[in-house]
């Protein structure tokens, strides 16, 4: 597999924009904090110590019938809703759990922390009797020693009935959804090695604590153990369901030997066509993803968009992010018609936007695209790498917020704008006829919105700063006023002056005096023979 490596680095000034986050409550993450028996610092401990033993292999003690399901009869496996813990306590939350099967053939241990002394924390135990198998053909006899895959975290979130807002299942993925989403991409605890040829590492969580919540709570404590044969972590996940879901994360990490790559923070998704890089087959869908952008707000305020590909080949970029101020996979359109699906419904999968809480030090957001025939696999990653670890004695603290949302817009500075819509298609020339011919080149439409383009008037228009590597040849660039957005559209054509050799993209709107209006677009146009 070939590897495309790209590092992108400002070539504009920036105004100073200030971030508006949402606002971290000092007062809620010092009540979630409640008076348990165990907390935090007894996963840290217990990850520190595994850490010094060799890793142990976790053995799977599925039987045939199960390790061998389709999803489709896997997904027959149901957690009976009566059965929920705490679904008879009148609590804000409860809990149900996955079976195992599939790939999801080795248990983790989950505990409840119900009270301050010792015996407070307890084990819940599985029984196939919690179950409903369906018609599925399965002897329960063989089964009573198993355990539990993962679980799901139900809370009234739509109306006064509970569904399930969050999932841990699989190695270290969760997904968590708010005001009426879909799930769409998820998040993980640790990236290893991603993309590199040795193989990836898949760390997972081993055991959970979840401590039980009191009436009128409006969020959940969750405690996780990581393990893996390179690392042992300790987490905290608080989970604040909402029209904008928020996890706030505390991890700590425990190195056992040095790894070549560390990603932190990682999400994992889905691209498989769309307006940026359309289908070429036949499809009543415009586009099938689950994210079409990766956002960077970087250390210095800059921003970049880079629009999501599905590559001939695996491609890994980078993106230059000390003391990253946010970064994320987003999907920046919620409009039905932009996916005309309604058995997934795209429109409704959430962006997830990360928010380091402590400074993570020097590094670079990392983008790997994967090559997929179809929306069945999850084939891009994104996650921030520092550039420079401690010690391997030394831990490695990474905490952080990541929201859910809809609302990509109330993450983003208001006075820099953001690339709403990136379409593709070949370039053309009007001739004098009036009919189209093309011109051999690639034409770039983007759509540039935000509240600082609203204030322009007619006479003031922004101007475009494009650049195309040392293999482009840009043709035609064009800045236009879009009254059905209020804001403005950059068309740009280009052509490789080495039709085997990529091209990098730059674009962003400025003033005319140097100053920037809009985050940095950033496309890297393949070869063609990729």
């Amino acid at each position: 597999m070939t590897h495309h490596q790209s590092f992108e680095r400002s070539e504009s000034p920036r105004a100073s924009h200030r971030l508006p986050l949402v606002a971290f409550s000092l007062a809620s993450l010092l009540c979630a904090q409640q008076a348990f028996a165990f907390g935090f610092q007894d996963v840290a401990d217990q990850a520190k110590s595994l850490a010094k033993q060799n890793y142990s292999q976790p053995e799977s003690n599925l039987p045939d019938e199960l390790a061998k399901l389709k999803y489709k009869d896997y997904a027959k496996i149901q957690f009976k809703a009566d059965k929920s813990l705490w679904r008879d306590e009148n609590l804000p939350f409860d809990l149900s759990f996955f079976h195992q099967g599939m790939h999801y053939d080795t248990p983790v241990t989950i505990n409840e922390i119900d009270g301050p002394q010792a015996d407070d924390v307890h084990e819940v135990k599985y029984s196939p009797d919690d179950f409903d198998f369906g018609d599925l053909k399965l002897d329960k006899s063989k089964l009573s020693d198993l355990g539990f895959a993962g679980f799901k975290v139900n809370y009234p979130i739509n109306s006064a009935t509970k569904q399930e807002v969050m999932v841990f299942l699989g190695a270290s993925y969760f997904r968590v959804i708010g005001e009426n989403m879909r799930y769409g991409l998820s998040g993980r605890g640790l990236a290893i090695d991603t993309a590199l040829s040795s193989g990836e590492e898949f760390p997972r969580f081993k055991e959970f604590w979840i401590a039980k919540p009191e009436k009128g709570d409006k969020y959940l404590t969750i405690f996780a153990l990581m393990d893996s044969p390179s690392m042992t972590g300790a987490y905290r996940f608080i989970l604040r369901p909402g029209e904008d879901s928020v996890v706030d994360v505390k991890s700590r990490i425990f190195r056992r030997h040095e790894v070549t790559k560390l990603g932190v923070a990682p999400l994992t998704s889905m691209f498989l066509f769309g307006p940026s890089q359309p289908n070429g087959q036949l499809n009543y869908r415009p586009a099938i993803h689950d994210s079409n952008g990766l956002a960077v707000n970087s250390g210095d305020n800059d921003w970049l968009w880079r629009p999501l590909q599905n590559p001939k080949k695996l491609q890994v970029n980078s993106f230059d992010a000390n003391s990253p101020r946010g970064f994320g996979l987003l999907q920046r359109s919620h409009d039905f018609h932009d996916y005309e699906d309604l058995h997934d419904r795209y429109d409704l999968r959430p962006s997830a936007w990360i928010q380091p809480t402590n400074d993570w030090g020097q590094g670079q957001v990392e983008l790997v695209q994967i090559p997929t025939p179809n929306e069945t696999n999850d084939n891009i990653v994104a996650y921030w790498r520092p550039t420079n670890l401690p010690g391997v004695d030394q831990p490695l603290n990474y905490d952080y917020r990541i929201s859910w949302t809809l609302n990509e817009p109330k993450y983003h500075s208001p006075d820099n704008a953001w690339v709403s819509q990136t379409r593709r298609s070949q370039g053309e020339v009007l001739q004098d006829n009036l009919i189209r011919k093309s011109d051999g080149t690639t034409e770039f439409v983007l759509d540039f919105k935000g509240p600082n383009l609203k204030s322009l008037d007619g006479s003031n228009t922004p101007k475009a700063n494009v650049s195309a590597g040392d293999n482009g040849d840009i043709s035609r660039t064009e800045v236009q006023k879009n009254p059905a957005t209020g804001g403005y559209r950059l068309t740009l054509n280009v052509k490789p002056k080495d039709s085997a050799k990529p091209i990098e993209l730059r674009a962003y709107l400025t003033d005319g005096q140097g100053g920037a209006l809009s985050e940095t677009w950033s496309y890297m146009l393949q070869a063609a023979n990729e």
